[in-house]
């Protein structure tokens, strides 16, 4: 197994002293991969549902300060050496094609090939329309189009693209990037849309447990997703296994033995990755016993993020430190 940190986009924690600290104690702790997430501009005030909420208030409405996402990831790369550096997800509409490619190109040649695209359709209509992307409805067909130039731009030495949303000829694109053919593509949703697109276009799939209209918060719902996943890949003709796993670690809380009660001990009545460090272990072992391969946790939750960075250190630590050696 291999494990990953969610890091902060905004607050105390998001600022280029904390970020830096943060990312590189991860680096030392043996973390895999840091994802950081995409928001460019929040609405005052918004219409559309957040899907991973179940009042569909999205958490961050309290503080519209927020990094952007591939500038933070660039700088980031300057001060680490081997984690990897994740979009986790890229709102692919939010850009131009041509332009995002380049800089992600740019960003895996610059860390030395540890760039991994974890990309997504997006769900805040009225950022969409702050930016002014092609139309929100289209965002599936868009995204898929898009992620289809990537790879196009990315290993063509005469890259030639004709399609609705995007097209160019006629250009060069170097440097490309360092990994071969491309930097991963990792494809976030829980939707079936979302999961055929993992099958079709993508190197891994990313979903987040609590989306609340496709919830995967048990390891019973996640099963029925890769199982859904694998009939996707024989319909495009991909062999079992050729897409990777990616979790993220649903409320994520490691507890003392002592602080357990006996009704929660009970691995049927306990949230999953919710308990002592025997209990996480022991279901980590369960989740790489069902084909994942990374899993992600959040130690600063976005309700959190006046926390200090010293206790996200602390919660990095102690998930290294007294977790992973009981896997």
């Amino acid at each position: 197994m291999k494990y990953g940190i969610m890091l902060p986009s905004r607050g105390p924690l998001s600022r280029p002293d904390s970020l830096s600290t943060i990312a590189i104690r991860a680096e030392e702790l043996g973390y895999h991969v840091m994802m950081f997430p995409d928001h460019i501009v929040l609405p005052r005030q918004t219409d559309s549902q957040y899907p991973y909420s179940e009042s569909g208030v999205f958490p961050g409405t309290d503080n519209n300060d927020t990094m952007e996402q591939l500038t933070t990831l660039a700088f980031l790369a300057g001060h680490t050496k081997s984690i990897r550096l994740v979009t986790s997800v890229m709102i692919v509409p939010h850009r131009p094609p041509v332009l995002t490619a380049k800089i992600l190109s740019t960003i895996d040649v610059l860390s030395q090939g540890r760039m991994n695209v974890g990309v997504g359709v997006g769900w805040l209509k009225e950022e969409f329309e702050a930016l002014q992307t092609p139309p929100f409805d289209e965002r599936g067909a868009i995204t898929d189009e898009y992620i289809r130039a990537f790879k196009e731009l990315w290993t063509k030495d005469e890259p030639n693209f004709q399609g609705k949303y995007c097209q160019f000829s006629n250009i060069s694109f170097l440097p490309k990037p360092v990994q071969k053919p491309h930097p991963p593509i990792w494809v976030g949703g829980e939707s079936r849309r979302a999961i055929r697109r993992a099958a079709e276009l993508g190197d891994a799939w990313q979903p987040i447990a609590n989306n609340s209209s496709s919830p995967l918060t048990t390891p019973e719902q996640l099963a029925e997703g890769i199982n859904r996943l694998g009939n996707y890949l024989d319909r495009a003709g991909r062999p079992p296994g050729s897409v990777e796993i990616v979790c993220r670690m649903p409320g994520y809380t490691l507890k003392a033995a002592g602080s357990i009660s006996s009704e929660s001990r009970s691995p049927a009545s306990r949230p999953v990755f919710n308990g002592t460090a025997d209990q996480i272990a022991s279901d980590i072992r369960r989740y790489e016993e069902m084909g994942v391969g990374h899993l992600v946790a959040s130690f600063v939750p976005v309700a959190h993020v006046a926390d200090s960075t010293e206790e996200m250190l602390s919660d990095m630590e102690e998930f290294a430190n007294r977790v992973w050696p009981r896997v």
